[in-house]
């Protein structure tokens, strides 16, 4: 069975892959949602290796099976040397080691395994709350104008962008629609976040606005609030970040299929 492990392994993890980006959406947990064509091709090309290896596999333990039976037939030979290669194959069969490998190298299965059976969750507060506090320095501009008609729905990363640079002060006086998950200070401070990729997850950072005027749901909660943005400090400083909205509506909703903002 051991010669059968990379064959196995690779269709773990193969199929795996098919199951988070080809039968679900779980990959936007993981990566944006323009790769899964590669993810798919990926997986599907572990699987058809998996099939190939298993086959090499196959062949050689019927070429080893074809030629221990030509042995059997020669019927000659000193009783005890075969007695002594009898004791040899003994010797190799207890141990786990050989061609194949070692019997430990199934461990390498349970990653597979759990990605399968158990795919984590999308990334949430702790990771906001990780990020370091520095922030790559934006010049102040303007920005486009924002769409007629409020409340005006707006990403948390284009909001915290124009409250905290745009000169043009566009947010002034308009009623916005922010969603996120709940994160919170140990002070009771809380915010509406959201985590910001450009390739995959590895590359998180944090955007999130400070909620004002309204109780704060339970941590990683899903929300959508509607309110107005509420200045704070000099644009580009660092006291007008994170920015503040005052809240006059707030609704809690499911995770979206793909939680996490472009940046």
């Amino acid at each position: 069975m051991r010669r059968y492990g990379p064959a196995v392994l690779l269709a773990l993890v193969g199929t795996a892959i098919l199951r988070v980006s080809l039968f679900s959406e779980l990959y936007l947990r993981y990566v944006q949602a323009g790769l899964r064509p590669y993810l798919v091709v990926s997986g599907a090309a572990l699987v058809l290796l998996a099939v190939a290896v298993a086959g090499v596999a196959r062949g050689a333990a019927v070429h080893e099976a074809e030629g221990h039976g030509g042995g059997d037939g020669d019927g000659g030979g000193d009783g005890h040397e075969g007695a002594g290669e009898h004791a040899g194959h003994s010797h190799s069969d207890t141990h786990s080691h050989g061609p194949a490998g070692p019997r430990v190298a199934w461990f390498l299965t349970l990653p597979a395994l759990a990605l399968l059976l158990f795919p984590p969750p999308a990334l949430g507060s702790y990771s906001a709350e990780r990020e370091a506090a520095q922030r790559a320095a934006q010049g102040v501009g303007t920005f486009p104008d924002l769409p007629s008609g409020d409340p005006v729905d707006l990403a948390l990363g284009e909001f915290g962008s124009r409250a905290v640079y745009d000169s043009g002060r566009s947010l002034k006086g308009r009623t916005v629609r922010l969603t996120g998950f709940v994160t919170r200070d140990g002070d009771g401070t809380w915010y509406v976040t959201r985590l910001l990729v450009s390739c995959c997850a590895a590359d998180a950072t944090t955007a999130k606005a400070e909620v004002r005027g309204v109780e704060a749901p339970p941590v990683d909660t899903w929300v959508t609030v509607t309110g107005t943005w509420h200045p704070e400090g000099e644009l580009g400083s660092t006291e007008a970040w994170p920015p503040v909205v005052d809240v006059t509506s707030l609704r809690r909703v499911r995770q979206p299929d793909n939680p996490y903002e472009k940046r």
